[in-house]
C-alpha cells in the first residue's frame, strides 16, 4: 500500500469492505423497506467504486472516498455512540488508521500535531513477529497465545498523559497465501515457537508481503489512565539502583496521570521513630528534590522543632492524611507553616502517612501552585497507590538490615567469606526443619586439616614509646603549672602555693624513672582537684589571665591532661596501622583468587593476620600442597611490600617509629573451630594448642645464648621448625634476591626455649630498599585526613 508510515510487513493489505459489501447485500434482499432501500442506495455508490470490494492498495484512495466509506461503516459506528467512543478503522500492528469516532478526533487534536500516535513498548520487529502469529494461527491451526496488553500513551490538553488500552476486531478481514509465500511444516513451527526474538529467522518463514491482508479491522480504545499507571508505578518501584535517576520523574507523572494535575509535584521522607526525626530517604534521586514541605533543603529534622504542629499531630499521633485545600485561608490556622508553603507558591497540599501495623513509615507529599485542586475527595486516590508504597518502603528496610547485617558481618566478626557457606549451611538447616524453635543446638563450626599460616609486622618497642610521650607530655604539663604558680606566689603569701609548686616538683622526679601504672592517673587526679581550683579562682590579672588561658587551651577535653607528644605517637602508629592493613587487604583480594583460604587480621600494636588453607575449607575445589607454598610464598612477598611501605612513610610520620616482622611456620595441619562464645576460629585440640602458644611467645623470644631478639627492625624474621621448611623458605628468599626484593645477607639461628616449646630455628632477612629518595603519593595532612 502507498502510505509513508506504514511498516514493513508480511501482509500486502488491501483496505477491503467486501464482507461489509456482502451483509448489505443479503440486507437488500429482505422485506424492511427502510433497511432495504438504504442498501440499495449505499450499493449503488459502491459499485462505483469496485476497489472498496476488491481491495485499496493505495491510501489515497481512502481519503478520496472518505465520506462513502463513512456511510459504509456507519452500522458499525453508530452516530450517537461517536461522541462517547473512541473507535477507527485500522490494520492490526501497522500504522494506519481512519475514520476517528468523534472522541478520538478530539484526543488526538488535544494532543498537538506534532504527537505521534505508537503503540507503547512495541518495536518494528515485534510488531512484524505479531502479524506473523496472525498468519500461523488462522492458516496453520496454532493457537500461540500472546496477551501483552497493547496501549497508546497519548497526552491530553493540559499535557498530562493518558493511557488506552487497544482491543482489536479482526471480523472483516482474511488473510491470503500469495506465489511468493513460505510453506511451513512442523518442524518450521516448533522452531519459530522456540526463536520469538529472532526477526531474521521469522523473515525468513515469511517473507515481507507475502501474505495477503485483506479487509479492515476496527480499533476500540478504552481509557486504563488509572490501572496503566499503578501498574507502571509498581514496575518504576521495583526498579534497581541503577535506574533511580529517572525514577523520580517516572514517579511524579504516574501520579499526575491518577490526580489529573499538571502541575502537581510529589515528595517523600522517612519518619524515624526512635528518634522522632523526619529523614531524606536514601533510596530517591538527590539531584532531586526529596520533599518540598516537611524537609525542603534540609536532610533530616527533629520533629519537635518543626513548624508544622497542626501537621504532625494528625500525621504522627492520629496517622490521618493533613490536607490544605487552600492555602491562603489556612493561614488563620497557622502563619507560619502558611507562610513557608506561599513561599514556595503551594496553593493546595496533602501530607499522607504511609502506614503499616499502625506504625508510621514515612509521609507522601502531593503539592500544586492551584489552590483546591488538592482536596480531601480527591486524596482518596492514594488509596490505590499506598499499598505499593507501602510494599516499596517495607523491601527497602529488609533490604537495609541486610545490608547493615553483611557490613557488620564482614567489618566486626570473623565470618570470612571463604567459610561462610558452612555458617549457611548450619543456618538452612535451622529453618528446615518443620518448627524452628530457640531450643535447636546448633552443629559445632569446625574445619579439619587446614595448614596455618601466621604473620605480624609489630611496631618495635610501642610500649616503651608510649611510656616516654605519655612522660613528655605529663613534664610539659606540670612545668607550665609551675610556671603559673611562680607567678601567683610573687602576688600572693598563701603558704598552699608553695606546697602545690613542691609536690607538683615531687611528681616531676617521678617521672624521671620508669612511669608506673596508676602515676598518670595519680597525676591526672591530683591536678584535676588540687590545681585547677586555684587556677579558677584566681584573681583577675591580665597577664595571669593570659597565662591561665594559654593554659586550659592546651588540654585535652576528655581527659583535661597535655596530649601533644602521645598524639604524634598515636597518629604515627594509626597510620603504619591503617597503611599495612590496607596493603595486606589490596593483596589478599589476588591471593583468594589462587585458593580460596580463611583470612584474618587484627590491628593491635602492629598488623597480624592468620591463614588457613585446605580442602575442608574449599570442598568443592581440589586442594594440593603446591597452593600452600604458593600461600607462602605469597605471605613473604606481601611482608616485603609491607617492610617497603613503611620504608616510604617514616619521613613523613609525625613520631619516628620502626617496625619489625615475623613469619611463623608450621607444617602440621590441624583443625579450627568456631567459639561460640568469643564468636571467633581458634586452633581445636590439646596438642595443637602448642601453635597458639607459640605464636604468641615468639615474637619477644630471644636468640639462643644470647640477649638479642630474634625481631629487628626492618627485618623480616621466619621462625621454623624441621629441616624441610628451611629448604623451602631458602628457595624463596633465592627467588627474591633475584627479584632485587631482599637484601643478600641470610642470618641464621636458633631460638631460645620458650615454656613447653623448644627446637625452633630462625632465619632473619633484610627488604632491600632501592627506593630511598622515593616520593610518596600523599602527605602527612593527607594520610591524618585518612584517619580521621
Amino acid at each position: 500500500m502507498n502510505h509513508p508510515i506504514f511498516t514493513e510487513s508480511p501482509f500486502s493489505t488491501h483496505i477491503s469492505f467486501h464482507k461489509l459489501i456482502a451483509s448489505l447485500e443479503e440486507i437488500a434482499l429482505t422485506n424492511i423497506d427502510y433497511r432495504s432501500n438504504y442498501a440499495k442506495a449505499l450499493l449503488e455508490e459502491v459499485e462505483k467504486v469496485p476497489e472498496l470490494k476488491t481491495g485499496i492498495v493505495d491510501y489515497e484512495t481512502i481519503k478520496k472516498h472518505k465520506e462513502l466509506i463513512k456511510n459504509l461503516l456507519s452500522d458499525l459506528f453508530p452516530t450517537a455512540l461517536s461522541k462517547n467512543e473512541i473507535k477507527a478503522i485500522t490494520i492490526p500492528f501497522q500504522n494506519l488508521t481512519f475514520n476517528f469516532t468523534d472522541r478520538f478526533t478530539s484526543i488526538l487534536k488535544n494532543a498537538g500535531t506534532s504527537f505521534d500516535m505508537a503503540i507503547r513498548n512495541y518495536s518494528d520487529d515485534q510488531l512484524y513477529i505479531m502479524s506473523c502469529i496472525l498468519i500461523l494461527n488462522s492458516q496453520y491451526g496454532q493457537k500461540l497465545d500472546y496477551n501483552k496488553p497493547l496501549f497508546y500513551d497519548i497526552p491530553d490538553a493540559n499535557g498530562i498523559l493518558k493511557h488506552y488500552r487497544i482491543l482489536y476486531n479482526a471480523d472483516f478481514m482474511e488473510i491470503i497465501p500469495t506465489p511468493q509465500s513460505v510453506i511451513l511444516n512442523q518442524e518450521d513451527i516448533d522452531l519459530l515457537m522456540d526463536n520469538y526474538d529472532d526477526i531474521a529467522l521469522w523473515k525468513t518463514k515469511f517473507p515481507p508481503s507475502s501474505w495477503i491482508l485483506k479487509g479492515f479491522g476496527i480499533i476500540s480504545l478504552f481509557d486504563a489512565s488509572v490501572e496503566s499507571a499503578i501498574s507502571n508505578l509498581k514496575t518504576s518501584l521495583l526498579r534497581s539502583d541503577v535506574q533511580e535517576s529517572s525514577n523520580d520523574d517516572d514517579i511524579q507523572t504516574i501520579f499526575r496521570t491518577i490526580f489529573k494535575i499538571p502541575d502537581l509535584k510529589l515528595g517523600f521522607v522517612l519518619y524515624n521513630e526512635e528518634e522522632n526525626k523526619f529523614t531524606t530517604p536514601p533510596f530517591s534521586n538527590n539531584t532531586e528534590k526529596n520533599s518540598y514541605i516537611l524537609l525542603e533543603k534540609e536532610e533530616e529534622k527533629l520533629c519537635e522543632n518543626s513548624i508544622f504542629g497542626c501537621a504532625l499531630s494528625a500525621l504522627i499521633t492520629e496517622k490521618k492524611p493533613f490536607i490544605i485545600s487552600d492555602v491562603d485561608r489556612f493561614t488563620i490556622n497557622n502563619t507560619a507553616f502558611a507562610n513557608h508553603l506561599s513561599k514556595q507558591n503551594i496553593k493546595s497540599c496533602i501530607l499522607a502517612p504511609v502506614i503499616n501495623n499502625d506504625k508510621l513509615l514515612g509521609v507522601i507529599e502531593l503539592i500544586s501552585s492551584q489552590p483546591k485542586i488538592l482536596n480531601s475527595i480527591n486524596a482518596n486516590n492514594l488509596d490505590l497507590l499506598l499499598p505499593y508504597v507501602i510494599e516499596t518502603i517495607e523491601r527497602y528496610n529488609i533490604d537495609l538490615q541486610n545490608q547493615i547485617e553483611a557490613i557488620i558481618q564482614r567489618e566486626y566478626t570473623s565470618i570470612h567469606p571463604s567459610v561462610y557457606w558452612k555458617f549457611r549451611k548450619e543456618a538452612q538447616k535451622y529453618f528446615q526443619i518443620q518448627a524452628p524453635n530457640k531450643d535447636y543446638i546448633f552443629k559445632a563450626i569446625v574445619f579439619k586439616e587446614v595448614y596455618p599460616l601466621y604473620g605480624q609486622i609489630d611496631i618495635k618497642s610501642s610500649s616503651n614509646h608510649r611510656n616516654e610521650t605519655v612522660k613528655e607530655d605529663l613534664r610539659n604539663q606540670i612545668n607550665q603549672l609551675i610556671q603559673i604558680l611562680d607567678y601567683l606566689t610573687t602576688n600572693s603569701k598563701l603558704e598552699l602555693l608553695e606546697q602545690r609548686k613542691f609536690e607538683l616538683f615531687s611528681f616531676s622526679k617521678e617521672l624521671l624513672i620508669e612511669l608506673k601504672a596508676d602515676t598518670e592517673q595519680q597525676i591526672q587526679l591530683y591536678i584535676q582537684k588540687e590545681i585547677h581550683p586555684i587556677l579558677i579562682n584566681s584573681k583577675n590579672d591580665t597577664k595571669l589571665q593570659v597565662l591561665i588561658n594559654n593554659y586550659f587551651n592546651e588540654l585535652d577535653e576528655k581527659t583535661e591532661l597535655f596530649y601533644h607528644a602521645r598524639r604524634k605517637f598515636d597518629d604515627a602508629m594509626s597510620i603504619i596501622n591503617k597503611k599495612m592493613a590496607s596493603v595486606l587487604d589490596k593483596e589478599q583480594i589476588e591471593a583468594q583468587q589462587n585458593y580460596p583460604h580463611y583470612f584474618e587480621r587484627f590491628k593491635t600494636d602492629g598488623v597480624e593476620h592468620n591463614l588457613y588453607i585446605g580442602q575442608s575449607i574449599n570442598p568443592n575445589l581440589p586442594f594440593d600442597m603446591m597452593y600452600l607454598n604458593n600461600l607462602r610464598l605469597w605471605q613473604l612477598q606481601t611482608l616485603c611490600k609491607m617492610e617497603l611501605e613503611h620504608h616510604r612513610l617514616k619521613p613523613l610520620l609525625p613520631y619516628e617509629l620502626e617496625v619489625t616482622s615475623l613469619i611463623l611456620v608450621f607444617s602440621s595441619p590441624l583443625s579450627i573451630r568456631f567459639r561460640m562464645d568469643e564468636k571467633r576460629f581458634d586452633v581445636d585440640g590439646t596438642y595443637n594448642a602448642r601453635y597458639e602458644v607459640v605464636k604468641k611467645r615468639i615474637d619477644k623470644a630471644n636468640i639462643k645464648g644470647t640477649l638479642e631478639r630474634i625481631t629487628q627492625k626492618e627485618k623480616i624474621t621466619i621462625v621454623y621448625s624441621h629441616q624441610s621448611e628451611e629448604t623451602e623458605y631458602l628457595k624463596y628468599i633465592q627467588y627474591l634476591q633475584f627479584k632485587k626484593i631482599i637484601e643478600p645477607e641470610i642470618e641464621k639461628f636458633d631460638v631460645e626455649e620458650l615454656q613447653g616449646v623448644s627446637g625452633l630455628k630462625a632465619i632473619r632477612i633484610k627488604v632491600l630498599n632501592t627506593d630511598v629518595n622515593h616520593k610518596t603519593d600523599y602527605t602527612y595532612q593527607e594520610l591524618l585526613n585518612e584517619l580521621n
